[in-house]
């Protein structure tokens, strides 16, 4: 870690962050460019630095819903599948309204709250959602619970919608960078499939739907994804030509 840079863990909950350390920190992390995940767990890394939490999410916008992108608590199963629809839940009336709302206690008998089976935290009884803008658009909700009631103070609503502030550009410029990255790749599994079907098609005489539907079959009883399947029948039709 550079001199002078101050690490999320040496905050003290019990003392005030001043927010010149925290534009400091922030800001080095920002400068390293990385990756949207990477920047959703500092996202997550400060918030639960500077307040005390027993959980925090970040919801990602993805069209007209919101994708639980990030958490402080292991959830591999729900991170990137979990999906909630903008106005719908505490969540999704923040993202509707760009309000943050801060729920002391029994925050799941609150009308907007929804429930999800997956996310045992639903059954804290605090929660704090802070909506994240870049340019005045909504690119992200920062949801913070706890187990027992917590009146949340003015500070800690603004330090996470100071957070939210800073955040928001890079948070947005990561996930186009994600998305480009994902049409790039599917672009390139499109191109290794036209081709294999192409040799399936001369080599087994099938059409072209006939082709693609047997990548598609070998796919599922392999395990393998269509572009491994595809790769693997250009690699056999180079080799059986003396290419490779």
């Amino acid at each position: 870690m550079a001199p002078g840079v101050i690490s999320p863990q040496s905050f003290d909950h019990g003392q005030h962050v001043s927010e010149i350390d925290l534009l400091h920190e922030i800001g080095s992390r920002i400068a390293a460019a990385d990756p949207l995940h990477a920047v959703l767990a500092y996202v997550v890394e400060f918030v639960a630095s500077v307040v005390a939490c027993d959980s925090c999410f970040v919801y990602v916008l993805d069209g007209d819903d919101l994708v639980l992108r990030a958490s402080k608590t292991p959830h591999p199963d729900v991170v990137d599948r979990l999906k909630l629809p903008v106005g719908q839940g505490i969540t999704g009336w923040v993202a509707e309204h760009r309000e943050p709302v801060a729920v002391a206690r029994h925050a799941f008998d609150d009308p907007r709250f929804q429930t999800f089976n997956e996310l045992p935290e639903d059954k804290y009884e605090a929660f704090l959602s802070v909506p994240v803008l870049s340019r005045g658009k909504l690119v992200a909700v920062i949801n913070v619970q706890h187990r027992e009631p917590h009146e949340h103070s003015r500070r800690e609503i603004q330090v996470i919608s100071m957070i939210g502030f800073l955040v928001g550009a890079e948070i947005e410029m990561a996930r186009l960078e994600t998305e480009n990255t994902e049409l790039s790749q599917q672009l390139e599994t499109r191109k290794m499939v036209d081709r294999a079907k192409g040799i399936l098609q001369r080599d087994l005489g099938l059409t072209e739907e006939e082709a693609y539907l047997a990548i598609q079959r070998q796919s599922r009883q392999r395990r393998k994804t269509k572009k491994e399947v595809a790769e693997a029948i250009i690699l056999a039709d180079e080799l059986r030509r003396g290419k490779a």
